[in-house]
């Protein structure tokens, strides 16, 4: 199966759709709606009734996928909105909020008619929209303004980030987000060339990255590291995945609160790069534990209780058959956790 745009392949489709296992009748959350490929396959597996709220930063990605999926959105299988996932729980709130304002949300006996979302989904990566398109500056492939913002209302850009920040601040940056060696080369280089003018395309930046670097076309590009690094700071991707990983957790929950026993909700998580990976493991590690007290103390103190079963003990990775259909998959590790309903 693969859907989604043209000229975009949705990663590890097959395998989002195991472990999210969508249903008919089922609510689902797309928190990183991107091409839309994921969003329509949730649609597909759970139709005739199942719904999917899609929240993205990104207006012309909703726009797009807004326009294809446009039956979707009619029959209200399909609701769109434009949000960072790091505000997952007052996206939810909000919407459950209208639904409530049109049909009164509640039932003959009045209780709360609000249905509980059974698996949410996030897609870390970058549509190849986004990636191909030279004036959202993700790539060096083509040139084009060194912007990076996902989403285009926010005011810093990553021009900003390369022609004010101290050099320093610089080297952290490509250290910390992009775990480049060279960190400290990149920042000095870059320092003095925007003394001599401004950094504002990402030709002129890939240019400095890459100096004094052999490359061959096998290799990756030396530049990739520092444009991942600023793209992250720029859109402060790990502080806002830090912030969704327990309000994904929180909103799952709340579908177990109105049964015992059987499947709770389900999140899936695919992460590009090894800082998001390593957030996401340590969440559903430490929320599957029911102690977290730190190691030497003669009992625990904690009190915290198991509210995740982890679905993928080593992360689920791309087939060779895929990553040679779409190179862009390569990196990909998908991690899911279910939550832990009471007998």
């Amino acid at each position: 199966m693969q859907t989604g745009q043209p000229g975009h392949q949705s990663v590890l489709l097959e395998e989002v759709l195991k472990y999210l296992s969508p249903k008919p009748g089922g609510m689902y959350i797309d928190g990183t709606v991107g091409g839309g490929g994921h969003t329509e396959a949730i649609l597909a597996r759970s139709a005739p009734d199942g719904k999917v709220l899609g929240i993205d930063t990104d207006a012309q990605a909703l726009e797009r996928v807004g326009k294809r999926l446009a039956s979707m959105v009619n029959n209200g299988r399909l609701t769109l909105v434009q949000g960072n996932f790091a505000e997952l729980a007052r996206i939810v709130q909000n919407e459950a909020d209208f639904v409530s304002s049109i049909d009164g949300g509640h039932d003959e006996g009045g209780r709360d008619q609000s249905r509980p979302y059974n698996g949410i989904l996030l897609d870390l990566g970058f549509s190849s929209y986004q990636m191909d398109d030279p004036q959202r500056g993700f790539s060096f492939s083509a040139d084009g303004p060194l912007d990076m913002r996902l989403d285009q209302s926010q005011e810093l850009t990553a021009a900003d980030l390369v022609n004010t920040a101290s050099e320093e601040e610089l080297a952290r940056i490509f250290r910390q987000y992009g775990e480049e060696n060279r960190s400290r080369q990149i920042a000095w280089r870059i320092v003095r060339a925007r003394a001599r003018g401004p950094i504002t395309r990402t030709g002129q930046l890939a240019q400095l990255a890459a100096t004094g670097v052999s490359y061959k076309p096998s290799m990756i590009h030396p530049a990739t590291r520092v444009f991942q690094a600023l793209r992250i700071a720029v859109n402060g991707e790990l502080e806002r995945l830090e912030a969704a990983l327990p309000q994904m957790l929180d909103v799952l929950s709340a579908a177990t609160t109105q049964k015992t026993g059987g499947d709770g909700g389900r999140m899936v998580i695919i992460s590009f790069h090894s800082l998001e990976d390593r957030l996401v493991k340590g969440f559903m590690r430490r929320e599957a534990s029911d102690c977290i007290c730190p190691p030497g103390l003669p009992v625990c103190v904690c009190g915290h209780k198991a509210r995740l079963r982890i679905l993928t003990p080593k992360p689920v990775t791309p087939t060779s058959s895929e990553v040679s259909t779409n190179p862009r998959a390569r990196s990909a590790k998908l991690r899911a956790a279910e939550i832990i309903v009471a007998p």
